[in-house]
């Protein structure tokens, strides 16, 4: 019977599964488990796949049906991905994405937050870092404006929770209608300090959205923050590409692997009639990921719902986790995690830290 089994590995590794678009080989690991009743064959997969369960399994038996599903085992685990080679994972954050545009306006704080609510759908253990100081929404936007943070020691904060996400936000700590005038140094401290001095716990993801611009924020966190991968947000017209397009080449430059490109706003929907037109073009960021050598992750309509829903402390993915532009929003962010996995593993954290003193 084990045998048997062993023979369905080549074939379930070859299989391309959606919303992935890379084959099972570099997201999970098949084998053999010898369980007390009977062999199984065991999936594990090492992006999160908790709700998207039952659509993998239908796809496996679409493919392979002479496979028999009641021995198939579906799991995941997340694992730490490899940074920059100066810097090492952060306590027990296993991966950072940044989410970044180089320019404002293009719906890069939106993105962020469904895409964070997405993974967590999924079953991943996600946080948020919000790195906009000069103009922080996450708050507002997870509906935990009115929150603080508590602070049992005086030194480390623990995070506020929002719709299950663990987020942090200077918005916290300051007045909504509290104008940050700092530098970019007191800017960079205060990154840091939300980012070090906070009781983020186990995460499997930490998202961080970031502000516009390639500056010193920017930097810091590309440089000295082990970030394992970036997600560029565009819209599609011509001037928000010329600044997305640098935000890429940037990371490019700190050694930070480019994950993929959202093209956000990507044609208007009418809440009326339905009619689709492209008030900003079309098909802009995935030309620009095509002629950068990046993937490109999907797009997201211009859809007056979005906006209803985050300026209510609701968004897409908590609001109608079931509807069309969920699953979108569902699809980019696996296929996201799935880019990081195929990227390689991180295994620093498993070995001790070595100081040789001389005698």
């Amino acid at each position: 019977m084990e045998s048997s089994l062993e023979t369905w590995r080549a074939p379930l590794l070859e299989l391309t599964l959606a919303p992935f678009d890379e084959p099972l080989s570099s997201l999970a690991t098949v084998s053999v488990n010898q369980t007390a009743e009977a062999p199984r064959l065991a999936i594990e997969f090492g992006v999160p796949v908790a709700r998207s369960e039952a659509a993998l399994r239908e796809q496996i038996a679409e493919s392979l049906p002479a496979l028999d599903q009641s021995q198939l085992d579906l799991s995941f685990q997340i694992k730490t991905h490899a940074v920059r080679r100066n810097l090492k994972p952060l306590g027990d954050i296993r991966n950072i994405i940044a989410v970044a545009s180089a320019k404002g306006g293009v719906g890069k704080s939106t993105t962020t937050i469904n895409l964070a609510l997405a993974l967590a759908s999924e079953g991943a253990r996600v946080g948020v870092l919000d790195a906009d100081i000069y103009g922080p929404s996450v708050p507002r936007m997870l509906g935990v404006a009115d929150s603080r943070p508590r602070s049992d020691d005086g030194k480390i904060i623990q995070p506020v929770e929002g719709h299950g996400l663990k987020c942090m936000s200077i918005g916290f700590l300051v007045d909504e209608d509290q104008p940050m005038v700092w530098r970019g140094p007191m800017v960079t401290q205060a990154l840091r300090q939300l980012l070090n001095d906070t009781a983020w716990g186990e995460l499997d993801y930490l998202i961080v959205d970031m502000p516009p611009g390639t500056g010193d924020i920017q930097l810091t966190l590309s440089q000295q923050v082990p970030v394992s991968g970036a997600i560029i947000v565009t819209t599609p017209q011509d001037i928000a590409l010329l600044d997305a397009r640098k935000g890429l080449k940037m990371f490019e430059k700190v050694e930070v692997p480019v994950l993929g490109v959202i093209e956000n706003m990507s044609g208007y929907l009418c809440p009326k009639c339905g009619h689709e037109a492209d008030i900003f073009g079309s098909g802009g960021g995935e030309l620009m990921a095509h002629a950068d050598s990046v993937p490109f992750l999907g797009a997201v309509p211009l859809d007056i719902r979005i906006r209803q829903e985050l300026d209510a402390g609701h968004p897409t993915l908590i609001q109608d986790p079931d509807g069309e532009l969920a699953t979108r929003y569902r699809h980019m962010a696996l296929k996201a995690a799935a880019k990081l996995r195929a990227g390689g593993t991180d295994y620093s954290r498993l070995f001790p830290n070595i100081v040789v003193e001389n005698s």
